[in-house]
């Protein structure tokens, strides 16, 4: 039998090139670039209903502080994360410091410090797109041969998918220095947040922020996005797009090929870049239901961690220390200098 890999291809990521020639066709697709300020509105406004709810969940049966993170929490702390991802790309204020603070404080009801650590790798796997040693977005040769084509293993690792991307995955980049002032103020501040609650309203309160950042990067539909955005569906696309209802409570999360394509864009114009060139994205193959997107990816033995396309890794152009350095300049678009 055939030892299972990742689809190996030599040719570059096509966003680069797609972003070239829509820029060339549509000129007014630059009008779209800038910042959203009013997401540090929504910001405040969901992590003030998060803490809002925990408190309220004080010495609440467990089944209650499930069912709720599962159904309230998990939504609003995809949001947060959404947020921070807009934070990661300085999207929301014209200075760096701003994005990287409003991230912080997004990061405050998720009680593991994200919102560094996700910046430094997460700019990377844009410019670097399926190369196993900068892109962390990449599964782990040992990881996907371990989860297999097992639906049980598929939902364990997806329910704990939270710990494997922010911390697993970042780990194998050797090459990527994620300890840095920031990181610390993240860490004290989301540390902190959490066992202050844990402290003052009790382990019902706590429990339900760790379990709404389980399920919203992890086993719940709203977990269809890691997978949707680039698991193979299509032989040659690499990168979809989901076109769904739950965009509008995940702030346009699901325009990834626009979004990959046009990194300066905020969350509040990407769905204009699809407007304005159509025929460049209604002929990709695109989802419309993350839950049939996590139940196939589970249930369908055709699908695994391997089913991911991967180039080969480029040649190290400079120190350790450049993640936290230099990658703020990949968010600006194409000012990418590492």
């Amino acid at each position: 039998m055939e030892k299972p890999d990742f689809i190996h291809v030599t040719y570059p990521q096509p966003h680069f090139g797609r972003r070239e020639e829509i820029s060339k066709k549509y000129p007014e697709v630059k009008k779209l670039f800038g910042h959203t300020p009013s997401t540090a509105i929504w910001t405040i406004g969901i992590v003030a209903l998060q803490f809002s709810i925990a408190i309220a969940l004080q010495n609440t049966a467990w089944w209650m502080v499930l069912l709720t993170a599962w159904g309230v929490g998990a939504f609003c702390e995809h949001a947060l994360f959404v947020i921070i991802h807009e934070c990661t790309h300085n999207l929301v204020f014209k200075r760096i410091s701003c994005n990287k603070a409003l991230g912080i404080i997004a990061n405050l009801p998720g009680f593991f410090p994200a919102a560094i650590g996700f910046r430094n790798y997460h700019l990377l796997h844009h410019r670097d797109l399926a190369e196993p040693g900068w892109d962390a977005d990449i599964p782990g040769a040992k990881e996907a041969a371990w989860v297999g084509n097992s639906a049980f293993r598929k939902a364990l690792s997806l329910f704990f998918f939270s710990a494997v991307q922010g911390i697993i995955r970042p780990a194998r980049l050797k090459k990527i220095n994620l300890l840095e002032p920031w990181g610390v103020i993240n860490g004290i501040s989301s540390f902190g947040a959490g066992f202050l609650i844990l402290y003052v309203f009790g382990w019902s309160s706590f429990w339900y922020l760790v379990l709404s950042c389980f399920f919203a990067i992890g086993l719940h539909p709203l977990g269809g996005r890691w997978i949707q955005e680039h698991y193979i569906f299509r032989p040659g696309q690499e990168t979809y797009s989901y076109y769904g209802p739950l965009n509008k409570l995940c702030f346009n999360m699901g325009y990834h090929n626009e979004h990959h394509d046009f990194m300066r864009v905020p969350w509040s114009r990407l769905p204009k870049v699809r407007k304005i060139a159509p025929e460049y994205y209604d002929n990709l193959f695109y989802h419309t239901s993350w839950t049939k997107v996590l139940l196939q990816f589970i249930f369908n033995p055709h699908f695994t961690f391997f089913s991911r396309i991967v180039r080969p890794n480029h040649e190290e152009k400079t120190s350790k220390k450049m993640a936290t350095r230099e990658t703020d300049e990949i968010s600006e678009g194409l000012g990418i200098r590492l």
